[in-house]
Formats: C-alpha cells, sequence, structure tokens
C-alpha cells in the first residue's frame, strides 16, 4: 500500500517541504506519484524514524546519508556510533559543570558574581571556548 506524501508527513510528523529535501539529498525516495503528489512505500517511515534518531544523535545528514546502503538498507559503521557516544559523552561532561556552576552561581553568598571563584572559572571556561554552545533546531 502506497502513501501519498501528505499521509507520509501526517504519519511520521515530518513535514512535506522536508520530506522533499530529504529526496532530494537522496536519504528517501518516493516510488511513483499519484497525480501531483509524491507516493511512498510505507517502509520510508522507518527510514524516517532512523534519520530523526540520527539527528537527534547529531549525525549531519551527509553522515545519515552513509547509513545506508544502495538499496536503501541500513549499514551503520560501528565506530562512527561508538565515536558519535564518545563525543556526547564529552559534551555531557561539559554541560554538567556548566550546569552545577549555574546552580553554585545562583546561591552563591559573594556580594558580586564577579567576586565568586567557582563563577569566575566558569567565565574563563566560556571565554575559552571549552563549554559548547547550544544547538539551535528549526522550528516546525
Amino acid at each position: 500500500m502506497r502513501m501519498d506524501i501528505a499521509e507520509v508527513a501526517r504519519r511520521s510528523g515530518v513535514p512535506a517541504s522536508t520530506l522533499r529535501f530529504y529526496e532530494e539529498k537522496k536519504l528517501i525516495a518516493s516510488v511513483g506519484r499519484s497525480g501531483l503528489r509524491r507516493t511512498f512505500d510505507p517502509r520510508v517511515l522507518e527510514r524516517l524514524a532512523l534519520i530523526a534518531l540520527g539527528r537527534s544523535a547529531g549525525f549531519t545528514l551527509d553522515e545519515i546519508a552513509r547509513m545506508f546502503a544502495a538499496d536503501g538498507r541500513p549499514k551503520i559503521d560501528r565506530r562512527a556510533l561508538a565515536a558519535k557516544a564518545e563525543e556526547l559523552d564529552g559534551t555531557i561532561r561539559k554541560l554538567s559543570a556548566m550546569r552545577d556552576g549555574l546552580r553554585h552561581a545562583a546561591v552563591c553568598p559573594a556580594p558580586s558574581h564577579l567576586e565568586c571563584p567557582t563563577f569566575r572559572r566558569l567565565l574563563r571556561a566560556a571565554a575559552s571556548g571549552a563549554i559548547p554552545r547550544p544547538v539551535r533546531t528549526r522550528r516546525k
């Protein structure tokens, strides 16, 4: 049973414009048309879920594209997964330190935050780039 692009968008939560973009990037492929609308095999929903998982983990679309064989089946490089997990561990450590510093600054008895050694360390870390910047995501 084929699904048109509107049904895929509804069932996956991915906007039709993003589906067209993913098709352009060769992350997904339509199997035909129904009038002017693209149609997709129902298995595209699983593929979209894999893409969403990859994006959530911080993989780029190009990295995700390389995780699929020419026939469309997943061929996920376990070393890439391990490397991404290590990268996430580092980000978690940095963000945890930031959280702890902010919590301390919120209750610090120093007359000024600039007089607080913990807050000063946080400032130095931010200035050196040791603290990751927040990832901005597009709004739907």
